[in-house]
């Protein structure tokens, strides 16, 4: 029964994320998104330092994660014998998100875990993914 409600959370705290918000109208005079600053007063963006390394997740699954010092907005994964380069998208709930757009490959970061999702089927390849 634990196992279930974990489950059921996990995919409710997916579906808050799974969607980038629109993007601001030239007629609205809202300035682009700056770095380091959150993507609008009304849905800031959450920032958590995080560190490189290898995942170890659900099943057996693991992901290699490389983050950029000098840039907080790219990370660099491994997953599948294959190394992807995704870019940060603002997320509904501000919680950090980053994409691949030519893979469809989703990397979601919690400070207690992070999950891999396919863009496509919004289903995840990798769950509750650790720092290990």
């Amino acid at each position: 029964m634990l196992v279930r409600f974990a489950l059921l959370a996990s995919f409710l705290a997916l579906a808050a994320c799974s969607t980038t918000p629109p993007a601001p109208s030239a007629a609205t005079g809202a300035e682009p998104d700056v770095p380091d600053t959150p993507a609008s007063v009304d849905n800031p963006q959450l920032e958590f330092k995080l560190a490189s390394g290898t995942y170890r997740c659900e099943m057996g699954r693991r992901v290699d994660v490389q983050r950029s010092t000098s840039d907080a907005h790219q990370i660099q994964i491994g997953w599948s014998g294959k190394h992807y380069q995704l870019a940060r998208n603002p997320s509904h709930s501000g919680l950090p998100r980053f994409e691949d757009e030519r893979s469809g490959l989703v990397w979601i970061d919690l400070p207690w875990k992070s999950i891999l999702l396919d863009r496509d089927t919004n289903k995840p390849l990798a769950s509750d993914c650790k720092l290990g």
